[in-house]
């Protein structure tokens, strides 16, 4: 697939036809306009909706993720006039984090603010040796507000969280490894490499299934334990009018664990 934006571009890795990209590239630092913010929204629901995209990699170029917000754009804008653009930048990463397959944030360089927001709403992160995340908005006299004191603490736990929240400082590549924040540090060259490697080893799964999977798991860290049960039941029986349950359990029965072949459906 290919979809072209001013800002926003989704194409598929020529490695993994079935891996998409969806590349930020707006120079100097892909800093996130009201622009940049509809496009992500855009190209979230293309590749949640193409069932021939069966994983995602979110990516910024060699240079940089994500350096933030664009602050020229918002910094006379009134609270009212925010509350409405805060709305637009969180419901798109939404679109992001919902997007029903693996998805993965390659990071270069910097990704601070909404460009950090933007990669925790991704399933995994692989970030470079030389990259450096945060949340500095409190330098700025206000706070994250596209996701970062919500989803942050659920990866980090509060009290990281909170530290770099309260300060705005820059977390180093392996100490965000250390703590949770990025799955994977690699050489700065390699990162988009690693990170489609990353998630290429699941796109000839059981699409339908990693769907559940990745539903009930975020859904499930948003309620009580009950309700996440409840979630799971429901997702696990689902699941039972698949074909890719036929298929797999029919393979397991006849030729042992790991040899399936998945549809998809």
């Amino acid at each position: 697939m290919e979809i072209v934006g001013e800002f926003v571009r989704v194409e598929s890795d020529p490695d993994h036809p079935t891996v998409a990209v969806l590349r930020l590239d707006r120079p100097k630092v892909n800093a996130l306009n009201a622009a940049v913010t509809a496009e992500i929204a855009e190209a979230a629901g293309r590749v949640s909706a193409d069932e021939a995209v069966r994983a995602v990699v979110v990516y910024g170029g060699e240079r940089v993720f994500v350096a933030g917000a664009d602050i020229k754009e918002m910094a006379d804008r009134t609270a009212a006039q925010m509350r409405e653009y805060a709305r637009d930048l969180q419901n798109a990463l939404s679109l992001v984090a919902r997007i029903p397959k693996p998805v993965v944030a390659a990071v270069t360089g910097y990704a601070l603010g909404g460009g950090l927001e933007l990669a925790l709403a991704a399933d995994f992160r692989v970030a470079g040796a030389g990259a450096r995340l945060g949340v500095p908005e409190i330098q700025l006299g206000v706070i994250p507000g596209a996701g970062g004191t919500q989803r942050l603490p659920r990866l980090v736990g509060p009290a990281r969280a909170k530290e770099m929240i309260f300060s705005g400082r820059h977390v180093k590549a392996e100490e965000a490894l250390e703590i949770g924040l990025v799955d994977r540090v690699v050489p700065d060259e390699e990162v988009y490499a690693a990170a489609v490697e990353l998630v290429a080893r699941y796109a000839d799964g059981p699409a339908v299934a990693l769907a559940a999977a990745k539903e009930a798991v975020d859904r499930g860290l948003e309620t009580d334990l009950d309700t996440g049960l409840e979630i799971e039941r429901l997702h696990f029986s689902g699941l039972f009018a698949t074909e890719d349950q036929r298929t797999g359990m029919r393979s397991f029965v006849e030729q042992g664990p790991g040899k399936a072949s998945f549809s998809g459906r």
